[in-house]
């Protein structure tokens, strides 16, 4: 179960509440006045929420890619390449 401090009170005890992060892995919520602001999380945490985070984007991108091949199903290669040729030597110019 998580746990509420304030940072004036996790300055004065900082080690113990770091010994409950990393031993306990008792996750702490850090408040400035009554507003929470940020959290102390073991580190196996913070990969399971970078890696979330990864998929999230991933699946995304994936429902993008599978979007734009639907709508541009009707448009015939031919007309992509010559939009890519065009493109390109715009480009080069």
């Amino acid at each position: 179960m998580q746990k509420i401090i304030g940072v004036t009170e996790l300055q004065r005890r900082f080690r113990s509440v770091f010994d409950d992060v990393v031993k306990e892995h008792v996750p702490y919520v850090l408040t400035r006045g009554s507003r929470p602001e940020a959290a102390l999380i073991p580190y196996e945490e913070f990969l399971r929420y970078q890696e979330l985070q990864e998929q999230d984007l991933f699946a995304r991108f994936d429902d993008l890619v599978a979007r734009m091949a639907e709508q541009n199903a009707a448009i015939p290669e031919v007309e992509v390449e010559a939009d890519v040729v065009a493109a390109r030597s715009e480009l080069d110019r």
